[in-house]
C-alpha cells in the first residue's frame, strides 16, 4: 500500500477505513484512508478551558505570538503584558508559564532592547492553535479563530488580548483601534462586531476601530467549536501492489480482534479485522 504518508504491507483482505466505509486493502486504490500521526498519540494532553483567559491567550498569540512545531511563545517589551499572557495561558491550559527577561534587536533604535518572553513547550497546544487559525499560524496568513466565538466572555478576552498586541486604546473617546496588514482577518472581525472597515492600499497596514459599545449593535452570534485539535486526517492511496509469497520458508499470517474497540492502526492508517 502506497499512501501520501508511507508505504506499508497488509494482507489483501485486511479492511481499511476509507471515506466510503471499510474496504479490503486489495480494492483500496484511489480511495482516501483515515490516518493519524502515531507518535503524537503518546504525547501529553491538557484540558483546554474556554472563557475570558482562553480568549485573551488566543488573541495575544494572534497579535504578537509565535507558534512553532512544538512550542508557543510571546516576546514583548511590556512586563505587564507578558505577565497577563502567562497567567491567562496557565488558567486556560493548565501549563505552567513563567516570564523570562530577554533582549532583542531594534531596527529603529539600532541597538538591543530589553523585553520579556513567555514560552511553553507543547506540540498539542501548538497543533490546537494552528487549527484555530486555519492551519497556518503566520501573522499574514492566519485566519480569524472562530473558536473564540463560544460566548461573549471568551470573545471579549480575545479582543483585549489582540488589542494589547496589535492595537491601542483612544484617550479622548471610548474605543480602541487595531492595526494589521492581514486584511481578511480584519474583515471577518469587522463583521462580527458590526463595524465599518475599509482596507488601505496593498502593502500598507489597515486599521479597524472597535467602539466599547459594539455589543449594542447585536451582531455577535455565539458559535460552538471544538477546543481540542483534530489529530486524524485523510490520505490518498497512490498505489496498491500485490506481492506474492515466495520461497521455501514457511510463514504464518495472524488475524486478531481488539475488544471492545475492533479498530487498530497500521503505520497510522485505521484498520480492523477482516470479516
Amino acid at each position: 500500500m502506497v499512501t501520501d504518508r508511507v508505504t506499508f504491507t497488509v494482507a489483501p483482505r485486511q479492511e481499511l477505513r476509507t471515506t466510503e466505509g471499510w474496504v479490503p486493502a486489495v480494492h483500496a486504490a484511489g480511495t482516501m484512508l483515515a490516518w493519524t500521526h502515531t507518535r503524537k498519540l503518546c504525547r501529553e494532553r491538557m484540558t483546554i478551558v474556554a472563557g475570558y483567559e482562553f480568549g485573551y491567550f488566543v488573541g495575544a498569540t494572534c497579535a504578537d505570538g509565535t507558534v512553532g512545531k512544538n512550542y508557543v511563545s510571546l516576546v514583548v517589551n511590556e512586563e505587564s503584558f507578558a505577565s497577563r499572557y502567562a497567567e491567562c495561558l496557565t488558567k486556560a491550559t493548565g501549563l505552567y508559564a513563567r516570564l523570562e527577561a530577554v533582549t532583542r534587536p531594534s531596527g529603529f533604535l539600532e541597538r538591543d532592547i530589553p523585553g520579556f518572553r513567555v514560552r511553553v513547550v507543547s506540540s498539542y497546544l501548538a497543533d490546537a492553535l494552528r487549527q484555530y487559525v486555519g492551519g497556518d499560524a503566520h501573522h499574514m496568513r492566519q485566519r480569524f479563530p472562530r473558536v473564540v466565538l463560544r460566548d461573549i466572555g471568551t470573545f471579549e478576552g480575545f479582543l483585549d488580548g489582540y488589542v494589547e498586541g496589535d492595537g491601542f486604546r483612544h484617550k479622548k473617546w471610548d474605543g480602541r483601534t487595531v492595526v494589521s496588514a492581514n486584511v481578511p482577518f480584519l474583515q471577518e472581525l469587522a463583521l462580527i462586531i458590526g463595524a465599518r472597515f475599509t482596507p488601505r492600499p496593498k502593502g500598507t497596514a489597515s486599521a479597524l476601530v472597535i467602539t466599547d459599545r459594539w455589543q449594542a449593535r447585536g451582531t455577535f452570534t455565539a458559535e460552538l467549536h471544538s477546543l481540542e485539535p483534530v489529530e486524524s486526517t485523510w490520505v490518498e492511496v497512490r498505489d496498491v501492489r500485490l506481492r506474492r509469497a515466495g520461497g521455501t520458508k514457511p510463514f504464518t499470517l495472524y488475524s486478531y480482534r481488539l475488544d471492545p474497540h475492533p479498530g487498530f492502526l497500521v503505520n497510522g492508517h485505521l484498520a480492523r479485522q477482516a470479516r
